[in-house]
């Protein structure tokens, strides 16, 4: 419920910076009268300026409050998963998850919060319960929410750039014992996850940083070991 109710907060305040009511520079109104608007307690206030600030519309100072940033310029970088061709840029995308998303484990050990928390373990129980058809919708949401849980919006931001294809398209390159209709290697990844996800909520970043580079990596060397037509 707080995590909905600090969603209505979040969309509010955006609306009010898009129109121009806030504009760059603008400070937030307080939080009790932020509490007064929305109608909702300190703890949604806070998470709501936290999301802000994590998307980069607000910066908070110590004792001073909290104010609205200029928005950022599009920038001309995309990680995009349509620029992702061949065998050689899908091993070349896995060595770069592999170089990002283990830093993001460590990060989101240091830095998760309760709704992180949450949002891990749902999507490692989420997971756990899908039939093929969804299995790769729900591997995307759980390195969505480590991403998320780095308080990093660049981490986010990339991830959800590449989208679910970041998960396909490497499986596109092996055989059916690598599919998420072979049981096998659904609980295999299922224990990839669970170690990454139980290393991040103990905050343990060592151990959450060699935990997601082990399970890129197995990713890694399964397409590396494969050959395909389209290999440069």
């Amino acid at each position: 419920m707080t995590t909905t109710l600090a969603h209505a907060v979040v969309t509010g305040l955006k609306e009010a910076i898009l129109r121009g009511d806030l504009p760059p520079g603008a400070k937030l109104p307080s939080e009790p009268q932020l509490v007064e608007q929305y109608g909702v307690s300190r703890t949604v206030v806070r998470e709501a300026v936290t999301r802000l600030r994590s998307e980069g519309l607000v910066e908070t100072f110590h004792g001073r409050g909290s104010f609205v940033l200029a928005l950022p310029e599009p920038s001309p970088f995309a990680a995009e998963s349509t620029r992702i061709r061949t065998h050689d840029d899908v091993l070349a995308m896995l060595d770069f998850r592999i170089g990002v998303e283990s830093e993001a484990a460590a990060l989101a050990a240091h830095h998760r919060t309760p709704t992180d928390e949450r949002a891990i373990r749902a999507a490692t129980e989420d997971f756990g319960r899908q039939g093929h058809e969804g299995a790769v919708s729900a591997d995307f949401d759980f390195h969505r929410a480590v991403a998320a849980a780095t308080g990093n919006r660049f981490y986010l931001e990339l991830v959800e750039s590449l989208g679910p294809m970041m998960i396909m398209l490497p499986r596109t390159q092996l055989g059916e014992p690598y599919s998420m209709t072979d049981a096998t290697h659904v609980e295999r990844v299922q224990r990839e996850h669970d170690a990454i996800a139980d290393a991040v909520l103990a905050g343990d970043a060592d151990t959450a940083r060699a935990a997601m580079r082990v399970h890129l990596g197995s990713s890694r060397r399964r397409v590396g070991s494969t050959s395909s037509p389209s290999a440069g």
